[in-house]
C-alpha cells in the first residue's frame, strides 16, 4: 500500500466517523425538538426506560418512528441518485429530477382515488403501487433515450425525464382534482414532501427494502465504478454492461419508489447527496457509497427538523425545505457541468 491510498483510506474514515456523528446530532435535536420539547435529561431518562407516559408516548408513539422513517427514506433515495448517476454517467440524474417520483406518485393518487377503501392493507400495498409507476416510468425514459449502437444519451434522459415529470404531474392534479377534500388533502400532503409515514408500520414496511438493496449495491460497487466508464471501456473490461444496468436500475427505481411511498415526493437529495460525499472523498463507490448514504438521511432529517420548528405542529413539508437547498445546487451543477 502506498502513501496515496493510506492518505485516501484515512480521509475515508475520518469523513465516514464525521458523517455519523453529524447525523447523531442531528438525531438528538430532531427528537427534542417539536411543540412538546424534551431536555436532554428528558431525552436521556426515557431512552433507558425512566420515562414518564407522557414522554414515553412523545419519544416512542410520535417521534422516534417518524425519524427512522425519515433516515430510512433519505438513504433510500441517496444510494437511489449515486446508482442513477454512475449507470446514466449523468451528473444531474436524481430520482426526482427524471420523473421516478412523478411515476411513483401517479400510482400512488390511483391507489388512493381507486383501491384505498377496499384495502386493509394500505401501508403495505401502497409502496408495491408506487414501485409500479416508478418501473413503467423509468422503462418509458429507457426506451426513448436509448440509441442503438450508443447506448443512452445522457442529455436526451434528462431532458426527457424532465418533460415525463411535468406531464405526469399535470395527470396528476388533474386526478387529484375529482378526489374527495380529504383524499385531496392527502395527495397534497404528498405531493409537496410532507412524511406522512410517521408509526412503526411504516419504518417496517421500508426497513426491508433498504437493508436488502442498500448492500446489494455496495456489493455491486466495483461494477459500478466500471459502468462509470466510456461504453467501449466497460465492455473491454468484461463487464455485461447491459444486464448490470438493467439489475443496477431496477434496485434505483425499487429504493426510490419504496421511500417516496412513505416520506412523500421528496426530490433533490438524490442528486445532492452523492455529489457531496464525491466532493468529499472522490469517485469510487466503495469509499462515496456509505457517506451518500448518510448524507441523504442527514440532509431529509434536517429538512423535516427545520419544517417541523417554523411552523408547529402544521410544520412546512420536508420535501419543500429540500427543494428551496436543492434547487439553486441544481442550477449550480447545470451551470458548472
Amino acid at each position: 500500500m502506498n502513501i496515496t491510498d493510506a492518505a485516501q483510506k484515512r480521509r475515508v474514515r475520518m469523513t465516514l466517523t464525521i458523517s455519523v456523528l453529524v447525523l447523531i446530532a442531528a438525531f438528538i435535536v430532531s427528537v427534542s425538538t417539536g411543540f412538546v420539547s424534551l431536555s436532554p435529561a428528558q431525552l436521556f431518562r426515557t431512552i433507558i426506560g425512566l420515562g414518564n407516559n407522557q414522554e414515553n408516548l412523545i419519544l416512542f408513539g410520535f417521534r422516534l418512528p417518524r425519524i427512522l422513517v425519515t433516515i430510512l427514506a433519505g438513504m433510500g433515495l441517496a444510494v437511489s441518485g449515486a446508482i442513477l448517476q454512475s449507470i446514466t454517467k449523468n451528473p444531474l440524474s436524481d430520482p426526482g429530477i427524471l420523473g421516478i417520483n412523478a411515476g411513483a406518485g401517479l400510482m400512488v393518487v390511483i391507489y388512493v382515488a381507486y383501491f384505498s377503501n377496499e384495502s386493509t392493507n394500505f401501508i403495505y400495498v401502497l409502496p408495491l403501487f408506487a414501485l409500479v409507476g416508478g418501473f413503467l416510468t423509468i422503462i418509458l425514459i429507457y426506451v426513448l433515450s436509448y440509441k442503438r449502437g450508443e447506448g443512452i444519451d445522457p442529455t436526451r434522459l434528462i431532458l426527457i425525464g424532465v418533460g415525463m415529470a411535468s406531464a405526469i404531474g399535470g395527470f396528476i392534479f388533474t386526478l387529484a382534482a375529482r378526489l374527495e377534500e380529504e383524499q385531496n388533502a392527502f395527495i397534497a400532503n404528498w405531493l409537496s414532501g410532507r412524511i406522512w409515514g410517521d408509526d412503526w408500520t411504516f419504518v417496517l414496511s421500508l426497513l426491508p427494502w433498504i437493508i436488502i438493496l442498500v448492500p446489494i449495491v455496495y456489493a455491486k460497487s466495483h461494477v459500478l465504478n466500471v459502468l462509470n466508464l466510456h461504453e467501449n471501456v466497460s465492455h473491454g473490461l468484461g463487464a455485461r454492461v447491459e444486464k448490470e444496468r438493467k439489475l443496477l436500475l431496477t434496485i434505483a427505481v425499487a429504493l426510490a419508489a419504496a421511500s417516496v411511498s412513505v416520506s412523500g415526493g421528496v426530490a433533490f437529495i438524490g442528486l445532492m447527496a452523492p455529489h457531496i460525499a464525491r466532493n468529499l472523498v472522490g469517485p469510487r463507490h466503495q469509499s462515496f457509497l456509505p457517506i451518500a448514504a448518510i448524507i441523504g438521511s442527514i440532509l431529509l432529517l434536517v429538512s423535516d427538523t427545520i419544517g417541523r420548528s417554523i411552523l408547529d405542529p402544521s410544520g412546512i413539508p420536508a420535501g419543500i425545505i429540500v427543494t428551496i437547498i436543492g434547487a439553486p445546487y441544481f442550477l449550480y451543477l447545470m451551470a458548472k457541468k
